[in-house]
């Protein structure tokens, strides 16, 4: 896990609600950060978004269970499949900055 993490949970400086457990795998340079703010700060290149031609990749990781999601199969959810744990709902707010839309 890259970025200024508070817990083991993939909770950030920046975003640490209780509901803040996951990480995204950045396209552009396939390490897992817990925010768009994190990858910013700490690296010394701009983001990229998946396409919508690789949303089967695994890129978001659930903080709580450790499991790994496809795009399409977090986007599909308010919660993690594997082990219940609630997804911050107001993610979907910077889902643009993570991967490309439809």
């Amino acid at each position: 896990m890259h970025g200024k993490t508070v817990d083991d949970q993939t909770r950030c400086v920046h975003y640490a609600t209780p509901v803040d457990v996951i990480a995204i795998k950045f396209a552009c340079c396939l390490r897992y950060y817990p925010c768009h703010l994190c990858h910013e700060e700490t690296t010394d290149h701009p983001a990229s978004q998946w396409p919508l031609d690789q949303r089967g990749q695994r890129a978001v990781l659930c903080g709580v269970c450790r499991s790994e999601l496809t795009i399409d199969e977090y986007l599909a959810v308010d919660s993690c499949p594997n082990c219940d744990a609630l997804f911050n709902e107001r993610c979907r707010l910077h889902t643009h900055l993570y991967f490309k839309v439809r």
